[in-house]
């Protein structure tokens, strides 16, 4: 969750055959996790880093299928929320 936390919401995105021959010539990673429950995880938090609460229903069903509940998803989105809040005090 915390390293969602640099994501950005086009990493999100199905990359283009461009941005894959590019990523492989600047030997970047692919942010995307390969076990499809992470990866659930990973999306739902880069989604809650970017727009807090205002995540989309189709978001939260995939992320629920995935076979995470909704005592987890509170507890991601608390702690996400202390973390900002943490973040902008020591501005």
């Amino acid at each position: 969750i915390a390293l969602a936390r640099n994501d950005r919401l086009s990493s999100l995105r199905e990359p283009g055959r461009l941005s894959v021959a590019l990523r492989a010539v600047m030997r970047q990673n692919n942010p995307r996790l390969a076990d499809e429950r992470l990866e659930a995880l990973r999306r739902m938090a880069v989604l809650a880093w970017h727009q807090s609460f205002q995540v989309a229903a189709s978001e939260l069903r995939a992320f629920f299928d995935a076979g995470f509940t909704h005592g987890q998803y509170e507890t991601m989105m608390a702690s996400i929320a202390a973390a900002r809040t943490q973040r902008r005090r020591r501005r």
